[in-house]
C-alpha cells in the first residue's frame, strides 16, 4: 500500500466528507474514505455522464452496492456539478437530499442501496437490458469486502459468469475490516481472486489508493470480450487521518466532539 501525502483533490474531496459529517453529526465515514481515490478516478477519467442530464440514457451506470459508503460518493457527485455542494450543511437533515444511504432521488445515484448484498444483482440486470438493448455502456458495481458475505453477491456473480457479461465490473473495496472485527475473524474471503476467475470472471488487483494504478486499471475496460470484469482494490478503512485507520471504532460515529472535527480539519491542512 501506498503510504505518501495525497494530493489536493483526494484532500478535497475527504474535506467535504467532513463538512457533511460536521453538518450532520454522524455517518459511515471510515468505510467511505476507502472508496475515495476509486470513485475519483472513475468519474475523473473513465465513466460518462452529463450531470445536467443525470438520466442521460446512454450514460455509464455506477452503482455504490456499498450503500454505507455514500459520503465519498456524495462528495464526487457534487464536485462533478450533480447538485450543489450547499446540501453537504443538510446531510442526514430532513429537509436536505443527502441521507446516510443513496437514494435514487439524488441526482446521480442509480440505486437505492445499503442493505447490503443487491447491487451486483442490479447490475447484472443492467447489464443484460444493455445488452438486449445493443446499448454500448459499462456498469460498475463497488461492492464491500465484508459486504461480500452475504450469497446474494455469490449468486449474482454465477450470474454474471454463466451470460459472459463484459459490460459490468465488479469493484471490491478490500478494506479488509468490517463492522465488527476483520474480515479474516468474521469470514475469510480468501483466496478471493482465485474464487472470482472461478466464477468466471477476468480479475484485476491493486492498491486502492493508487491513482495512476487505478486509471491504468480501468482504462483497459472491458477486460474481456467473453467475460465479467473484476477489480480487487486493496484500500485502508479511514484512509487519510491516522488516528482512524484501521480502527474499528469509526465504524459509525455520531456525537462527534468539537476538538475530533477540528483534528480532521488540521490534518486536511498538513498540520498533523
Amino acid at each position: 500500500m501506498k503510504t505518501e501525502t495525497q494530493d489536493e483533490r483526494s484532500r478535497e474531496l475527504r474535506r467535504h466528507m467532513i463538512t457533511m459529517l460536521e453538518h450532520g453529526g454522524r455517518g459511515h465515514l471510515a468505510s467511505a474514505l476507502s472508496l475515495v481515490e476509486i470513485l475519483r478516478v472513475l468519474y475523473d477519467h473513465i465513466l460518462a455522464y452529463r450531470p445536467d442530464e443525470p438520466r442521460w440514457e446512454n450514460r455509464d451506470r455506477l452503482i455504490l452496492s456499498k450503500g454505507h459508503g455514500c459520503m465519498a460518493l456524495y462528495a464526487v457527485l457534487a464536485d462533478k456539478g450533480f447538485f450543489d455542494t450547499s446540501e453537504f450543511y443538510k446531510f442526514c437533515k430532513s429537509d436536505g437530499i443527502l441521507g446516510g444511504h443513496p437514494e435514487v432521488k439524488v441526482p446521480g445515484v442509480e440505486a437505492s442501496t445499503g442493505s447490503l448484498g443487491h447491487g451486483l444483482s442490479i447490475g447484472i440486470g443492467m447489464a443484460l437490458h444493455a445488452r438486449h438493448e445493443k446499448m454500448g455502456h459499462k456498469v460498475i458495481v463497488i461492492c464491500g469486502d465484508g459486504e461480500c458475505n452475504e450469497g446474494s453477491i455469490w449468486e449474482a456473480a454465477l450470474c454474471a459468469g454463466k451470460h459472459r457479461l463484459n459490460n459490468v465490473t465488479l469493484v471490491i473495496d478490500y478494506n479488509k475490516m468490517q463492522s465488527y472485527a476483520s474480515t479474516f475473524e468474521v469470514l475469510d474471503l480468501e483466496p478471493l481472486e482465485d474464487k472470482l476467475r472461478s466464477f468466471g470472471f477476468e480479475v484485476r488487483e491493486l492498491d486502492g489508493h493508487d491513482v495512476d494504478a487505478l486509471q491504468k486499471t480501468f482504462s483497459g475496460l472491458p477486460f474481456s470480450s467473453e467475460k465479467p470484469g473484476a477489480v480487487i482494490c486493496h484500500t485502508i478503512k479511514g484512509k487519510g487521518f491516522p488516528f482512524m485507520e484501521n480502527d474499528l471504532s469509526w465504524h459509525h460515529k455520531n456525537k462527534l466532539s468539537e476538538d475530533e472535527i477540528a483534528s480532521f480539519y488540521a490534518i486536511l491542512r498538513g498540520e498533523n
